[in-house]
């Protein structure tokens, strides 16, 4: 189907914030108690985990994984670049409509 892509993103994005925001309340946190309190299989923690280390949202330490030096712009970049989505979002379902 044609939005199945942006579906799937989706999903993934959620999983990577529910990781993030586990972080930031309980870290420094290793994989087996985030797989723990997210609910989430470990592999899919530990995908979550090398994403936001990638983009510096968290960062390892020898007592599990904590907030990177990225959180802060993304904390306060967060809701401008939500509206943005959501805007996109209203575009094509306004296009979507038209069909």
């Amino acid at each position: 189907m044609l939005l199945d892509q942006i579906e799937k993103e989706l999903d993934l994005s959620e999983r990577h914030l529910v990781v993030l925001k586990t972080v930031m309340e309980k870290g420094p946190i290793g994989i087996l108690k985030l797989a723990e309190e997210t609910g989430m299989p470990t592999h899919k923690v530990r995908y979550s985990l090398r994403v936001l280390e990638q983009e510096q949202l968290i960062k390892p330490s020898m007592q599990g994984a904590i907030a990177g030096p990225a959180v802060e712009k993304f904390q306060k970049d967060f809701e401008k670049d939500m509206a943005r989505l959501q805007e996109m979002i209203a575009s094509v379902f306004r296009i979507g409509r038209s069909i």
